[in-house]
């Protein structure tokens, strides 16, 4: 039995890992899907202050309350990010990173100096979150209507540092991981050079998926396959 802890990028929460989850706990697997601070069913608690650390401090204080050890690692989009932090703060609970079509920056790198968005957010003091006529024109628009009705009811306002501030400092790009990058061929963001400096940087697994942004949700058998090799 393997351990997976599945971390959402912005928007989401928890819910976008649910086709992927049921698939894994099906096979036998232990499987966490949380939602993180000020994110989805947590949105009521959003604040200033909420940031990437803050997330990644969650993330590893959950594999030391529950316990897990050997975890396979798992982040989307924007929780990319998340796992680079998580994984250097609980580095001997690690067994293996996956980036799922996600963003691994540098410290001191921004997340809007790499992904190229549409139109801009709308954004508070707190949040941000895309535009009505954005959401409508490009969230989850490769999926079915059902599917995209489904999870454009759940999206919620991102905390505004946790994905637009600079990435925090951190050894996580001076150290050696296992780890695999999935690349989403139909997905515009993040770029494909992004990916594939994370993978020459971590020496990583190289799979593409031919499908959008949303594996998880266009593709679960697939993105499933390739997260249990």
């Amino acid at each position: 039995m393997a351990t997976y802890v599945l971390i959402h990028g912005a928007y989401q929460g928890g819910w976008i890992w649910k086709l992927v989850a049921t698939r894994l706990r099906a096979a036998g697997h232990l499987v966490f899907a949380p939602s993180l601070d000020g994110c989805a069913e947590r949105h009521h608690l959003v604040r200033a202050g909420i940031t990437v650390g803050t997330h990644a401090r969650e993330v590893a204080q959950l594999l030391v309350s529950e316990d897990l050890t050997d975890v396979v690692l798992v982040g989307t989009s924007s929780g990319g990010m998340v796992i680079v932090k998580a994984a250097e703060l609980a580095r001997d609970r690690i067994g293996r990173l996956v980036f799922v079509d996600a963003l691994a920056l540098m410290p001191g790198e921004r997340v809007d100096a790499i992904v190229k968005r549409a139109a801009p957010n709308e954004t508070t003091d707190i949040t941000t979150f895309p535009t009505r006529a954005d959401q409508e024109s490009r969230l989850f628009r490769d999926l079915d209507d059902r599917t995209r009705a489904w999870a454009l009811a759940r999206i919620t306002p991102h905390p505004l540092a946790a994905l637009e501030a600079p990435m925090e400092a951190t050894t996580f790009w001076d150290q050696a991981w296992p780890a695999t990058v999935i690349r989403c061929r139909r997905a515009t963001n993040p770029p494909e050079h992004h990916q594939r400096r994370t993978a020459e940087r971590l020496k990583a697994e190289w799979h593409e998926l031919d499908t959008g942004h949303y594996p998880m949700l266009s593709e679960p058998e697939a993105l499933t396959r390739l997260l249990l090799g």
